[in-house]
Formats: C-alpha cells, structure tokens, sequence
C-alpha cells in the first residue's frame, strides 16, 4: 500500500502522521518542480499551505491538484485533504471558498463533532476535541452530497465526507507543536508566543484524539487495496 501526498510548501509537511500511518508515503512537492500526478496511489492526503485555494498564479499547480482530487473522489480512492487540502478539494467538487468573515482561526482550538460521526470510519471516536488551526479562508458552500462531520464556534464547516472515501478537515491534525511554533515564529501575530504555548500544553490531547483517527485513515486504504 502506498499514500500520495501533496506538500505545499517545506514548512507544512506529514508531521505527526508520517509516523501514525504505518503506510509507505510518496510526498510530491510541486513547489520544488515536481508534477502532481494524474492519479494518486492507493490513498492521497493533500496537506495545507499558505496560499488561498484560488490563488493559482500564487501556487500555478493548484489546477492540477484540483483535478487530482476530483478523480480521487470520482474513483473512490481514500482521502483525507486537510486544511488548504480540504479548501481545494470543496472547489474541485463545486462548493465555495471565501476569504472568513470572522477573521483567523489560530491556535488550539475547540472542534465538535456532528451526530454523523457516530457512523463515520474515521472521526466516529472524536466528540468534543482540540485541534490545531491556522486559516483565515474558509469552506462556506460545501459541495452537493457532502455530509457534514464537525463545526466550530468560528467557522461552522470544520470536516465533512464526500463520496465513500473523502474527508475533508479545516484543522491540522498533522501538526506538531513544533510544526505550530514555526508557522508562529514566522508570522506577525501578536500572541504567537501564547499560542505556540497552548499548542503544545495541548499535546497529549492532540495525540490521543488524532493518532486514531490517522490509523482509521491507514485502515480505510488497506481495506480499499484489497477490496
């Protein structure tokens, strides 16, 4: 088994998951000139990213990644877009990404499950749980056919499914508190001290919630290979 993933920039990497998967990762990194491929391998993960979903000139493989991810959700091909990722995979399948109106959504914050997740194959063990945030665009039209997952008190569409292996997460599961303190260090948020500070008492948390839900993710991609 094999997982394609999509790094869009050097600092936003696997993280934790590329410990938690078990599965062996092919990371393209189109940012350093390499090409998205026309189809992922047995799953696809596409990690999240400065630029906004539709900043195509900003980031010229954005088209192709879209098109990635609308074949994988065509061809039911296990998933799990996050953050930029969950953004660009909404719009390949015809739902909306706006600039939010309620501002960034940073830190360690408070995401809550929907009564769907009782049934779903990987957030059906999440309630109510902390996840790393670091976005200011969000998914305000999600595509037809999605089933909404988990809200949040800022931006309601914080995960949703599409077709029968597609996830979407606006939030980080993958991201350490490492990983959080250099996306921090290099911004100009006043608090970033503080926040980097509440990301990594929050650790253990983190891991407890997402490492099961990565693990369930590895499961659907196992299951899928030898379907």
């Amino acid at each position: 088994m094999r997982i394609t993933v999509i790094e869009h920039e050097a600092e936003a990497g696997l993280g934790y998951l590329g410990g938690w998967l078990g599965v062996a990762c092919d990371v393209v990194r189109p940012y350093l000139g390499e090409d998205v491929p026309a189809r992922a391998a047995d799953g696809l993960i596409v990690l999240g990213g400065a630029a906004a979903a539709w900043e195509d000139e900003r980031s010229p493989w954005q088209p192709a990644t879209r098109d990635l991810l609308r074949r994988a959700v065509d061809e039911a091909t296990p998933t799990l877009a996050i953050c930029l990722g969950a953004q660009l995979l909404t719009m390949a399948c015809g739902g909306a990404v706006e600039r939010g109106a309620a501002g960034l959504e940073v830190g360690a914050c408070e995401v809550v499950a929907l009564p769907s997740v009782a049934s779903d194959r990987l957030l059906s063990g999440v309630g109510t749980a902390v996840a790393v945030q670091y976005h200011q665009d969000a998914m305000t039209r999600l595509p037809d056919g999605a089933v909404p997952l988990m809200t949040g008190s800022r931006y309601p569409n914080q995960a949703y499914r599409l077709g029968e292996a597609a996830w979407a997460v606006q939030f980080h599961p993958e991201a350490t508190p490492e990983i959080f303190a250099s996306w921090a260090a290099e911004s100009d948020l006043e608090a970033a001290e503080e926040l980097t500070a509440q990301v990594k008492a929050a650790e253990s948390r983190l891991i407890a919630t997402w490492r099961p839900v990565a693990q369930a993710f590895a499961d659907v991609v196992g299951s899928a290979g030898r379907a």
